[in-house]
């Protein structure tokens, strides 16, 4: 999730228990939209000068580790995340995606788009080269409080109008506050992909789901290109696995959205931090969202994720 969701992270914990195929035709193609991945290696991939390789929690993430989680409970597909420790050198997540071509895609990291010298739209072009076709923006670096027009630059519009023509998605790491400013440049380039990380983290921190934040992202769905991750579940349920206490929110944004506009993820390694497991989260849409029929389900897991980032 962030920097937040660090302080929280223990040492690497242990893979997967093998689990019985659900029998619903599942397996093997179910796509994890988020997961960040890191090396402890950082004389093969240095970190940039400031950062800390102790702040790194785990130690290391790396594809091997990821797959002893997922592989067991028919996750093959991934969608890699580039880790903030890195900053804006993407080299360890295009070695994975190279070295895992079947397993992986990618999203890209924006950082200080509104710098002087900053040039997003070039570091979206050369990346999309290399299976990345979303690019994650966190909103509290523009605005902490979400107040006001902060995407009214031209670079943010520079950025919409590459995503219009290459079919490139702004990813947002945001909480509700920024939603409707997310909301106004929809309305000004309706054609432009768009994601929302982790359900605009409504309930994190152990507070209950506030119905006007749950009103401000289903406003969103009126746009037809926003799509809508719903993980992290870990960081959103007061009550912890199996994270039942969820299932309300979900369905919410599943009415809203659609279910052919919003993916499962994870968020790992984070999710994968005792008590958290990896088949937790993925149990809680393919078993126990028993609101969702199997349609919505092939949706959710497999097919948004799979037509945006693996089908181009």
């Amino acid at each position: 999730m962030g920097a937040a969701a660090l302080g929280a992270c223990a040492d690497a914990p242990e893979p997967e228990a093998e689990t019985q195929p659900a029998g619903d035709g599942l397996d093997g193609r179910i796509i994890d939209g988020h997961v960040h991945v890191w090396t402890s290696d950082v004389a093969a991939y240095p970190l940039p000068e400031g950062r800390d390789p102790a702040a790194m929690k785990p130690p290391s993430f790396t594809p091997e580790e990821l797959f002893a989680h997922c592989k067991p409970v028919g996750v093959n597909r991934i969608n890699l995340i580039q880790m903030s420790f890195y900053g804006s050198d993407h080299s360890y997540m295009l070695a994975a995606i190279e070295k895992y071509p079947e397993n992986f895609a990618g999203t890209g990291l924006l950082l200080g788009i509104t710098d002087e010298g900053s040039t997003p739209v070039e570091t979206m072009l050369d990346l999309a080269r290399h299976k990345v076709s979303a690019f994650r923006i966190g909103g509290g670096q523009y605005s902490k409080d979400g107040a006001g027009e902060w995407m009214d630059h031209p670079k943010f519009e520079a950025i919409y109008k590459a995503g219009t023509e290459h079919n490139l998605a702004p990813s947002f790491l945001v909480g509700p506050e920024h939603l409707p400013e997310i909301g106004r440049m929809s309305e000004r380039f309706p054609d432009t992909p768009v994601i929302i990380d982790h359900i605009a983290r409504i309930g994190a921190g152990g507070k209950p789901p506030d119905p006007a934040h749950i009103d401000a992202l289903t406003a969103l769905a009126k746009h037809p290109r926003i799509l809508l991750k719903l993980g992290a579940f870990y960081a959103l349920s007061s009550e912890g696995p199996p994270y039942t206490d969820l299932l309300p929110l979900i369905r919410r944004m599943v009415e809203a959205f659609g279910p052919e506009r919003c993916m499962w993820e994870t968020d790992c390694p984070y999710q994968v931090q005792p008590p958290h497991t990896y088949a937790a989260s993925l149990a809680l849409i393919r078993e126990r969202a028993d609101f969702l029929s199997a349609s919505d389900k092939e949706n959710i897991l497999v097919r948004t994720a799979e037509k945006f980032f693996f089908e181009r």
